[in-house]
């Protein structure tokens, strides 16, 4: 009502410091009416208001002034309940226990209070002591907790927070047990380990020098302690007896029971063993260490003395509270630094040790009096133990929020179970962005909510819009249909983390800070390459001594840290020779590269998009000689009406530098298709066309695309599926723009950084656009990684670079096209999943028009261009003969061996009737009755390479024929065309020796890898190495045209 009542008030304010007056005074006094009220409730209540007097980031400053008195300050019990816990968990009389007990107490809170006191021993300690009967309230209130949220759920959807509920429900009645906090406290992981190796127990062996006697000592004890009989051995004595190993061991049974009181001095001696361990493991030391390593921690835990399910007794540190801000003014602590080591020790507990205290808020931190002011963390009681694979999920959602890797970070909710009920990619890297920002000082919190609340009303309406929802039915709907338990309470830590750090005044850029941590539960897989991966290389057949060779190449080349993740696919004669994929999917994605998983290919894409406009000109559909304004009509404007399709293909456009102030206006303007074609219609071309060769990077893509829909009246991707996709068979593993569904497919981009630092070596290219120059490719090679990984980008048509797909799908289109068209045999049914055996529904809009005149046809560039009538005669060519080499395989003159032998795939000569003039595409194909061929030319290699009648469409002595890279031989004769991609990948054929190959990667470099496994198989089957891919000399000159080749892609 109070808060209904000052909207109200605020309506008809106009005066704003009037208004601020009036919310403070709310604000003021419904704190104190929530602080009351949960001190009356008591139990969870508390507990509540402790989570909410972190939030200094989000809730005005007199909700946290009053509720932070529930962190310490709750009415204390009184001192007779205090001591009767006390004698009735421990056994003993105070006076059996304690020289001095302090009767005031230090602090109390919700579950328990605090005091002071001396050990018989002279040790100075703090004994928590657990409140009477608050088991019962908070198993009452968690049960009306759970009444509430169900209620809520009902009435309004988009609020469900059963799964945050049912979390609690679990992990919270453990806070009720210190037995457990103990454990966690001296490092609840390292017991976890010890509990795993129970099964091996009794592993010793009786047949051993000793193991007889280890067992029989230990089968004792375990009996002693069950059997409640008194302990015959000192408990040091029985581990020098048997060793430090297998007491662990006995140690860790012991964890598994409950042990009765007389115990207790065991208890505290599992606990003291531990605690050293886990110290040493976190370097919780009271020395402190200037040179401790990145992913060390320099925290405080006080020693666990002793415990049962309601007394703790620990050491006492003396310490100031951290929400004592003055006297942490007083003593010169920097806050900021404390916050940041806090941060640093969850990190710590998150992501290596896989268990961390959920309950970070400021009354359960100190900060130690003495320089350098260490934190001190206390009370373990509110704990979370998590999985490997949740550890390893954690890691992946927030290393891919750092590197915007829509793919991860989808991947990551897959794996740990966070499932979508909708395809929202960029709303989903929105939240987690918000979710691991830095925290905001609490002056300066309020202006951020209203940066929050702006977000979330954007989000709320492209849901609305994607889902087609009313204003009403979008309030209700929750976009989430499963959360996992787990991410429940690391979201809890992450914002009271975020609010202690804000009550502080401390900024924390969370991703600066969690970030090494993350990556190192990523690393051992990762990072080592095939050295650490027994399964670094896809487990699938080999399919020719050449591809087992070449995988020892790809395992040198791993260990060398030049492959992340790879495939290499060849066909030789129309049958698969090797098809291996190795490595990772991505820096932060240990999953395995597979023989389908989908790599982006930059430039490898302009060979497919050329293609695609030759396939259109062989059914007549354009001509290579006609000008584009005929075929598009907005095309012909600012002097573009002499720009032909075949200027296009071999880049002499002049339009090399078109939209590239669009990529510096807003890259993500890249991924509006429509946009796009509408401004390359409206540029201007900066030479003449037909006079000089300079690169269209981004261009050719645009150029091609338009021409390739107003030629046909279709969509681009509809032309794509309909003269490659379908008849190669290759569904699922080739796109230029991606769908949905494909995601967990996808191999994330990084950089080759050695690579990119020699880029000094090499000055400007005169054929490259401005964009292109060495001078701006290392800016651009920071930022293309994290571009490319996006989700938008990905799904965006951009012809000339951002093709996706497997090295197997595109050998299989060079395959085809080395053979004059011809589709080859099914592919090898060794690799799995079978290659076209995913399904593959793009989506089309309604047919665009075509823009031809009517009645306008293309007009014919020679005999190339003519339509040809039913049959080309067929010049046929003998079969290489074959023979039995003794050991299995088949040797082929061609210099390989092939190992293994595939059923359905068969060599690829075809019959001689009824089929195109192809002298190269002969053999011994068994698939004479169902010969599919792609291309009717004859001549079309030449149309490729613009040779022979079309060497006049293209600039003498050009790198580029017709779309397509020439390549060269030693002899300077062109041997085969295809197009490789910034950053490695490839795609071509040699023509007369019917070879074709693919390399997709995902680690961008300047081709090193690339070209070693290209030479190692040209020269493995005599086939002639291309100039593009010869090993040049280590010079500064061998190296500076290495770069400038690779720049050409």
């Amino acid at each position: 009502m109070i808060m209904k009542a000052s909207q109200k008030r605020e309506e008809f304010m106009k005066n704003n410091e009037r208004s601020e007056e009036i919310w403070k005074r709310a604000h003021e006094r419904n704190a104190k009416r929530v602080r009351n009220m949960m001190i009356q409730l008591g139990g969870l209540w508390v507990k509540l208001g402790q989570y909410l007097s972190t939030r200094a980031d989000v809730l005005p400053s007199a909700y946290i002034s009053l509720l932070k008195q529930l962190q310490d300050s709750l009415p204390p019990r009184p001192l007779q309940e205090v001591c009767r816990t006390i004698e009735r968990e421990l056994g003993k009389s105070m006076k059996e226990i304690f020289l001095d007990f302090d009767e005031n107490s230090l602090a109390t809170a919700s579950i328990a209070q605090v005091h002071r006191a001396t050990l018989i021993d002279g040790r100075e300690v703090v004994v928590k002591v657990q409140h009477e009967d608050i088991k019962t309230i908070i198993l009452e209130d968690l049960k009306d907790a759970k009444s509430i949220v169900d209620w809520i759920a009902w009435a309004e959807p988009q609020y469900n927070f059963n799964p945050m509920i049912d979390e609690w429900c679990k992990e919270a009645p453990k806070e009720l047990d210190f037995n457990h906090e103990a454990v966690m406290m001296i490092g609840g992981v390292a017991a976890a380990k010890l509990l795993g190796m129970v099964d091996t127990l009794y592993e010793g062996g009786e047949n051993s020098s000793d193991g007889g006697s280890v067992r029989l000592t230990l089968i004792t004890l375990v009996k002693t302690v069950w059997c409640f009989h008194e302990v015959s051995l000192d408990v040091v004595e029985m581990k020098v007896m048997v060793g430090d190993g297998v007491f662990s061991q006995f140690l860790a049974l012991l964890l598994k029971v409950k042990l009765p009181t007389p115990y207790d001095e065991l208890w505290s001696f599992v606990f003291i063993e531990n605690t050293r361990t886990v110290s040493k493991n976190l370097g919780c030391t009271n020395k402190y260490d200037s040179d401790k390593s990145i992913n060390q921690v320099d925290v405080l835990i006080p020693e666990v003395i002793q415990s049962t399910e309601k007394v703790l007794i620990l050491e006492y540190m003396d310490g100031i509270r951290l929400n004592d801000l003055e006297s942490l003014e007083a003593c010169g602590a920097n806050k900021q630094k404390i916050v940041e080591e806090i941060t640093r020790a969850y990190a710590h507990q998150i992501y290596v040790d896989g268990f961390f205290n959920g309950d970070p808020h400021t009354g359960n931190f100190l900060v130690s009096k003495e320089p350098p002011h260490r934190p001190i963390l206390l009370d373990f009681g509110f704990t979370k133990k998590i999985s490997s694979s949740m550890k390893q999920s954690l890691a992946k959602m927030f290393l891919a929020t750092a590197e915007g890797d829509h793919v991860a970070l989808l991947s990551s909710f897959a794996e740990m179970g966070l499932k979508l009920r909708l395809d929202l990619p960029e709303q989903a890297m929105d939240v987690t962005s918000i979710f691991f920002r830095a925290s905001t000082p609490a002056n300066e919190a309020a202006e951020y909510a209203k940066t929050l609340n702006e977000q979330r009303t954007r989000n709320m309406k492209v849901l609305q819009e994607k889902m087609n929802l009313s204003q009403k039915e979008v309030k209700r709907f929750n976009p989430i249909d499963a959360f996992p338990g787990d991410m429940v309470m690391f979201s809890r830590v992450v914002n009271l983390l975020r609010g202690l750090s804000s009550t502080l005044n401390a900024r924390i850029v969370y991703q600066d800070i969690m970030r090494p941590f993350a990556e190192s539960v990523l690393q051992e897989k990762i990072a080592k390459g095939p050295s650490a991966n027994a399964q670094w290389i896809y487990d699938t057949p080999v399919h020719s001594d050449v591809e087992a060779k070449l995988r020892q190449i790809l395992v040198e080349l791993g260990n060398e840290d030049k492959i992340l993740g790879i495939q290499v696919c060849a066909y030789k004669d129309g049958e698969v020779i090797i098809d291996t994929a190795a490595g990772v999917l991505g820096r932060y994605d240990p999953r395995p590269v597979q023989p389908d998983s989908l790599f982006s290919v930059f430039s490898v894409t302009k060979g497919i998009t050329a293609g695609m406009l030759h396939w259109l000109v062989d059914k007549g559909k354009l001509n290579l000689d006609e000008s584009i304004a005929n075929i598009w009509p907005e095309f012909g404007t600012n002097g573009k009406n002499l720009i032909k399709v075949h200027h296009v293909l071999n880049h002499t456009a002049g339009l090399q530098n078109a939209l590239d102030n669009l990529r510096k206006e807003n890259p993500l303007l890249l991924t509006d298709w429509d946009e796009c074609l509408k401004r390359i219609a409206m540029s201007a071309p900066e030479t003449e066309p037909g006079q000089a060769q300079l690169y269209h990077f981004l261009s050719f893509g645009w150029l091609c695309g338009g021409i390739i829909e107003h030629a046909s009246g279709k969509k681009f991707q509809e032309i794509l599926e309909e003269a490659f996709v379908q008849p190669l068979n290759i569904e699922g593993e080739l796109y230029v723009g991606i769908p949905p569904g494909v995601e967990s497919r996808l191999a994330s981009l990084t950089i080759d950084e050695d690579d990119f630092s020699k880029l000094s070596k090499i000055g400007s290219l005169s054929a490259l656009p401005s964009t292109f120059q060495p001078e701006n490719i290392s800016q651009l090679a920071t930022t293309l990684p994290a571009l490319s990984n996006t989700l938008n980008i990905r799904r965006a048509i951009i012809p000339a670079a951002n093709g996706h797909c497997s090295a197997r799908a595109l050998a299989r289109y060079y395959a085809a096209l080395v053979d004059r068209g011809l589709v080859p045999p099914p592919h090898s049914s060794l690799s799995t999943p079978p290659l076209g055996s995913h399904p593959h529904i793009p989506k089309f809009s309604s047919e665009i028009t075509s823009k031809m005149q009517n009645g306008k046809k293309s007009k014919a560039v020679g005999s190339a261009s003519k339509k040809k009538e039913n049959g080309y005669e067929q010049k046929t060519k003998q079969s290489k003969d074959s023979k039995d080499n003794g050991s299995g395989g088949e040797s082929n003159s061609d210099g390989y061996t092939r190992i293994a032998v595939d059923s359905t795939s068969g060599s690829s000569s075809v019959s001689n009737t009824s089929l195109p003039d192809n002298s190269s595409a002969s053999g011994n194909d068994s698939r004479k009755n169902n010969v599919i061929w792609i291309f009717n030319n004859p001549r079309i290699h030449d149309e490729f390479m613009g040779t022979g009648e079309y060497s006049d469409l293209v600039l003498p002595n050009g790198k580029f024929g017709l779309g397509f890279k020439r390549f060269s031989s030693s002899d300077g004769s062109f041997s085969g065309f295809g197009h490789s991609g910034l950053g490695g990948s490839t795609g071509f054929c040699d023509i007369e020796n019917r070879f074709a190959i693919a390399v997709t990667l995902n680690k961008i470099s300047f081709g090193t890898a690339t070209r070693k496994i290209i030479q190692f198989v040209c020269s493995e089957l005599n086939v002639p190495l291309p100039d593009e891919f010869s090993i040049l000399s280590g010079t500064e000159a061998g190296e500076a045209l290495s770069i400038s080749r690779a720049l050409f892609n």
